[in-house]
């Protein structure tokens, strides 16, 4: 099983980030390259405990289907979504928010990690997958999505401030 963790520093509140995370419509616009989109379970606005979606994407120049599951949420700090059917075997991602105080650098700021564990197809050959590009591919996507959530939190908060 793969494990990916990305850490990214926010100067944004720990609601606006919690919220733009679990947000459909958000998501979709920042894997716009994949041309990602829900087309079934919650399809719009925030998912919350319970509630599933299904995304329909190209990624390596294929059309896929995958549908996950909220399975843990505690508002603002923690939510998990887990796949219930799609390409990988099996995956787990964990969102979680810490609120920080760094005054001599940031502030108050949030701290959002990503932690994604996924497990491939396909036995021996998946794993050969995973170490050739997937596990790569995997990190890629959740860093462009991490810096399009960091712009849009940081930017709403300015626009208020």
């Amino acid at each position: 099983m793969a494990i990916i963790e990305i850490k990214t520093i926010i100067q944004a509140d720990i609601k606006t980030c919690f919220d733009l995370a679990r947000n459909i419509d958000f998501h979709k616009d920042s894997l716009a390259h994949s041309n990602e989109k829900a087309v079934a379970g919650k399809t719009s606005g925030l998912i919350e405990l319970g509630e599933s979606v299904t995304w329909e994407a190209t990624h390596f120049g294929v059309k896929q289907k995958l549908t996950s599951k909220i399975t843990a949420f505690k508002s603002p700090h923690y939510f998990v979504d887990e796949m219930t059917s799609g390409a990988f075997k099996s995956f787990k991602h964990e969102h979680i928010f810490e609120t920080r105080t760094d005054n001599q650098f940031y502030g108050n700021y949030t701290l959002m990690i990503d932690r994604f564990q996924f497990q491939s197809p396909l036995g021996i050959l998946g794993k050969i997958a995973n170490f050739m590009f997937l596990e790569r591919y995997m990190r890629n996507l959740l860093k462009t999505r991490n810096e399009y959530l960091k712009l849009k939190a940081e930017n709403l908060v300015h626009a208020v401030t």
